[in-house]
């Protein structure tokens, strides 16, 4: 086996063709910031936003912090991850293949980090310290807990937190009902364990063991699945005390696919099903977080 280096040739580097253009470079730097949970997050927190009754301008402020934050965690994440990807043979992984450069990955997730500083803070000192302290546990989770049986924290910190970041840039500086905060940190630690579920296999491989790998996979998903269904209880109960139909009805089909998640026939486990089945959970979890801030503003806060 040749030698190899973090900047230098690898097996799995695609190779240089002369005269290429820098979208292939700009593409596999996209790719590496792992731009589907950026955009969830981002879109999530621009609803949140919306439904809260932020203004458009520190809407927008808001927002761009949550994207550059996101995109901070990712890129960080992909160039921690970068030896252990190669080992692996992960193909999907832009720096394993060359698609992307580690030093350019390095530098982007800086870059994204010292422009979430001022954009965070634009929305209110308090606000922003508490955005920033979202990204400190995602960056948190890249260097140290991820190899925890604590990997589950930062998770449950950024979640919890992030209706908080959207009601205190309000006028008056209005916490989140504690309910709200709850509710958040559940769906995010649901899906830290939904996140993990297709990987379990490769991170155990390379060394990752934080608490959805130590679990496994049909413990991990009945991990996920239960706390998405906390999550979807604690906000169709949490707005009024009690629970409608409506929100009997969104309770079942939660458990319904709860059920389908952990106690589905061993062929379905061994399968996408589990993972399928978390995910439109956190789907409908997810809107339900977005209705519930629409009570936000009311006050009720949890200091």
């Amino acid at each position: 086996m040749r030698p190899t280096t973090d900047e230098g040739t690898h097996p799995l580097a695609a190779p240089v063709v002369p005269g290429a253009t820098e979208r292939p470079a700009v593409v596999g730097l996209l790719r590496a910031s792992h731009p589907g949970p950026a955009a969830t997050v981002t879109v999530l927190a621009a609803l949140l936003a919306a439904a809260s009754g932020l203004g458009p301008a520190p809407a927008v402020a808001a927002v761009a912090a949550v994207a550059a934050g996101q995109l901070s965690i990712g890129w960080c994440n992909d160039r921690l991850d970068l030896r252990r990807d190669r080992a692996a043979g992960r193909r999907d992984k832009p720096l394993a293949t060359g698609a992307a450069r580690p030093g350019t990955v390095g530098a982007a997730a800086c870059l994204a980090l010292l422009a979430c500083v001022p954009l965070s803070l634009g929305c209110g000192l308090l606000a922003g310290a508490v955005h920033l302290g979202c990204v400190a546990a995602g960056w948190t989770y890249n260097l140290w807990l991820k190899r925890t049986v604590l990997s589950w924290l930062p998770y449950a910190v950024a979640f919890g937190l992030l209706p908080a970041f959207l009601t205190l840039a309000l006028p008056g500086r209005p916490w989140p009902p504690l309910w709200l905060t709850v509710a958040a940190a559940l769906l995010g630690t649901g899906a830290h364990f939904a996140n993990v579920l297709p990987d379990i296999e490769d991170d155990l491989a390379g060394g990752v063991s934080g608490l959805p790998q130590r679990a496994g996979r049909r413990g991990s998903a009945a991990s996920a699945a239960v706390l998405a269904l906390a999550s979807c209880v604690m906000l169709t109960v949490g707005p009024t005390g009690r629970v409608s139909p409506a929100g009997a009805g969104l309770i079942g089909v939660t458990l319904a696919l709860c059920v389908v998640a952990v106690a589905g026939p061993p062929a379905l486990m061994r399968g996408r099903v589990p993972f399928v089945a978390v995910l439109a959970m956190a789907g409908l979890d997810a809107a339900l977080l977005v209705l519930a801030g629409g009570a936000v503003p009311a006050g009720r806060g949890w200091p």
